[in-house]
């Protein structure tokens, strides 16, 4: 065991399996003490058990680690409330979030029901922010505070998941936000695009996986996961546990100028993601008429661009 993090206390949600069970059980060979939180629930948030945070929990004690399980849910405030209080309760103060819960419903936008879109947003977005808001009160009074929240690289575009997406999108915008309010008091918040054979990833269905191969292959680039997807490493690089070292590295005093930041770790790999900014821009002394973008925009703006499904006008 290390020493990293002794005397730090940490919560992980959606612990209880995956890649957040490979976060806490890091965490705590490092010397944390760690709330295991999972609600139990099968993949698209469904049903309940206290069985896979109480296994993680055992795991992390048969180790010589300190861990305690907590059954709450992320979605709701009040239950989202009560899992940071366990830790203070526990052991008495707070210093490192990760946010690692979630569901997929994965649907067409054309066929998906509202429910489908609020649950996912509920455990994601609405989860993040939770998470965050009761966390952050105990850090601001230790100045100090690591926070990582789990995004997904589905978040710059996935057929088949815009509830998802859309959630992964917003996490990375409340990081970055987040970040800028918390910074002055030595908090650092995070958002990270993990990966690997989890769960949520064996249940994509072969035809999709076949269908995002093809686009990887004949059209590069215009869906990041399609090209995650064909550039799959080894088997052994994508089991869930290869993104812990990365993810607890943003938890350690080590990261204390990493913030506001999203870093991939899936794989051997990491990486950091570049903020969003003007790739090309066109200007003029005032205000633009349709005819003049209509006869600039294809060949400045736009110039490359092809559209994903031409009209077939014979």
């Amino acid at each position: 065991m290390g020493n990293r993090m002794s005397g730090r206390v940490a919560i992980v949600t959606g612990a209880g399996r995956g890649i957040g069970r490979g976060v806490a059980r890091l965490l705590a060979e490092e010397g944390a003490a760690v709330v295991v939180n999972d609600l139990g629930g099968s993949v698209d948030g469904s049903e309940s058990s206290a069985t896979p945070a109480d296994l993680v929990v055992g795991e992390i004690k048969e180790d010589g680690g300190q861990a305690v399980a907590s059954y709450d849910s992320v979605s709701e405030f009040g239950s989202a409330a009560q899992i940071v209080r366990t830790a203070i309760e526990e052991f008495g103060r707070l210093d490192i979030l990760v946010n690692a819960a979630g569901i997929l419903r994965d649907r067409m936008i054309f066929n998906m029901s509202e429910e489908e879109w609020d649950s996912v947003l509920r455990v994601h977005l609405l989860g993040s922010f939770n998470m965050v808001r009761h966390s952050v009160p105990h850090m601001i009074d230790q100045r100090h505070g690591r926070i990582v929240l789990f995004s997904s690289i589905s978040a710059l575009g996935s057929p088949g998941q815009t509830n998802y997406s859309a959630a992964k999108e917003g996490i990375v915008g409340l990081a970055r936000s987040a970040a800028s309010e918390l910074q002055e008091y030595g908090i650092t918040v995070n958002a990270v695009y993990p990966g690997g054979r989890t769960r949520m990833v064996e249940s994509i269905p072969e035809s999709a996986v076949e269908w995002l191969r093809e686009q990887a292959a004949n059209r590069p680039g215009s869906y990041p996961v399609a090209d995650l997807v064909a550039s799959l490493e080894p088997d052994e690089a994508l089991v869930p546990e290869s993104n812990a070292p990365k993810i607890a590295y943003l938890c350690t005093d080590a990261a204390d100028a990493i913030t506001g930041q999203v870093i991939g770790t899936h794989g051997w790999g990491t990486a950091l993601f570049s903020p969003r900014s003007p790739v090309k821009a066109i200007h003029k002394d005032g205000a633009w008429t349709l005819d003049e973008l209509e006869r600039l925009v294809p060949i400045s703006l736009t110039s490359g661009l092809q559209n994903p499904s031409p009209r077939d006008d014979g």
